[in-house]
């Protein structure tokens, strides 16, 4: 493990300037291409996502809340609650101000990939309609473009995999529950294997059952456990009011502190920003379009607008408030404490020394959404570099990449991740980047058709 994280580590830096480039400079050039047009109408996407726009004689497989549901609980999950502690833990306050950044942006992202999904859709080897960045790849750009498509694919494989989220469940229940201590004298390492196969077995029960099912389970969690999430951490911001805008106004002096710049600390800063909000709401990575491809509609704008919603949910509402808990419980001074630790200290701290058992009911469900939600991915990767039927195969490698996740280290997992998304955002970005004159064609037609009424 320490091999592969040494290499992992020393390749990583190389892939962190085409992720500023792409995602940073692919996605401010789409903010201004599309006039902020998608921001304008926030309002209208919300409409869209409950259902007032649905036809059910339109093509596709899930509804416009169930791709919504599926993609956000693909990424509103362990991202958000130990992705913000480990950027807070790498690069202080200030670095949550460029995870907003970054996710303001990626909300024009997802709007132009999720678009494309829709216009750009294909057809897998046993006729079933598929969307997703290899489809509008080959669709959209030509065959010629096909080794683009299959990059992507192959750095999917990895990228997808459940690493993150099973290594953050696992050190959450090793923290709360002190298996060794308050159970059995097994040793970490047993423990936390006993955890990654019990996981293996749960999951390997609903990624079988296909996407239906997983869009079911999703839609049935997501608002649940981010309404329990909130509700914990609001009332955590109204028991310490009075230190609610000292933490906000923390972020804001850290992200433009004129000593770290000197010191040559600011771009390390945004570099932490960018990755931690990329892997938050995965913008411009790919993931979303796949599941937001296989939507009931006609209309990709409709389907760009919702998605848009995703970096907001995700990022800009439940990371900053996250955030907000991290920085008044003062949990961030305490140096050892990385990844999920930090936000247990914070919520034990904050709730009565009871805290750190609610987060582990919720991260517990964000765990069990992301698990089911995320073979899909892999599942279609796969199935575009063999067949549909080579594909359902994905899902035996994905039950057992879950037990060794459990045992990884965490900087093995979260370089492994880094890694892999920005290596799909490679392809993902130039098709998105050289498509976009086909979306601002859509956007056209569709909001003249919403001003008269026909949409």
């Amino acid at each position: 493990m320490k091999i592969i994280n040494d290499f992992l580590a020393s390749v990583l830096p190389y892939t962190e300037w085409v992720m500023l480039f792409l995602i940073i400079g692919g996605g401010l050039f789409l903010v201004f291409y599309s006039k902020l047009l998608p921001y304008r109408y926030f309002k209208h996407a919300i409409a869209i996502t409950a259902g007032k726009y649905d036809n059910p004689d339109d093509p596709g497989e899930v509804s416009h809340l169930q791709a919504l549901s599926s993609a956000v609980a693909a990424t509103v999950g362990l991202g958000n609650i130990s992705g913000v502690a480990i950027a807070i833990y790498l690069g202080g306050p200030g670095v949550v101000f460029w995870i907003w950044v970054t996710a303001l942006v990626g909300m024009c992202i997802k709007f132009y990939s999720c678009s494309l999904a829709i216009m750009f859709r294909g057809h897998d080897s046993e006729g079933n309609l598929q969307g997703g960045p290899m489809y509008y790849i080959t669709k959209g750009m030509g065959m010629k473009a096909k080794p683009l498509a299959v990059f992507f694919c192959l750095a999917g494989l990895f990228g997808v995999l459940p690493a993150f989220t099973v290594n953050q469940f696992t050190q959450t229940i090793m923290g709360v529950v002190q298996p060794n201590e308050n159970i059995a004298l097994l040793g970490d390492f047993n423990w936390k294997l006993g955890i990654g196969i019990v996981l293996s077995i749960i999951t390997s029960f609903v990624i079988f059952g296909g996407l239906k099912k997983i869009a079911k389970v999703a839609t049935a969690i997501v608002p649940f456990m981010v309404l329990v999430y909130l509700v914990a951490v609001i009332y955590i911001m109204v028991i310490n009011a009075g230190q609610v805008f000292p933490s906000l106004k923390l972020i804001f002096v850290e992200a433009f502190n004129f000593k770290t710049a000197v010191q040559g600390g600011l771009w390390g800063l945004i570099i932490i920003g960018i990755r931690r909000a990329v892997f938050s709401n995965e913008s411009g990575v790919g993931n979303a379009p796949m599941y937001h491809g296989q939507s009931k509609t006609n209309e990709p704008i409709q389907e760009g607008l919702v998605a848009m919603l995703g970096p907001f949910i995700d990022t800009i509402v439940v990371c900053t408030l996250t955030a907000i808990v991290i920085l008044l419980s003062g949990a961030h001074l305490e140096a050892e404490n990385n990844g999920i630790t930090m936000t247990l200290i914070a919520f034990e701290k904050s709730l009565y020394g009871v805290g750190d058992i609610l987060l582990m009911v919720v991260v517990a469900a964000f765990a069990l959404s992301t698990l089911f939600t995320y073979s899909y991915y892999g599942t279609k990767c796969l199935s575009f570099l063999t067949n549909a039927k080579i594909g359902k195969y994905y899902n035996h490698i994905y039950i057992l990449s879950i037990t060794f996740a459990a045992v990884a280290s965490v900087d093995l997992v979260v370089n492994l991740i880094d890694l892999s998304f920005a290596l799909m955002v490679i392809p993902n970005m130039i098709a998105v980047l050289y498509l976009a004159p086909k979306v601002n064609q859509a956007m056209k037609i569709y909001f003249l058709k919403v001003k008269d009424g026909r949409a």
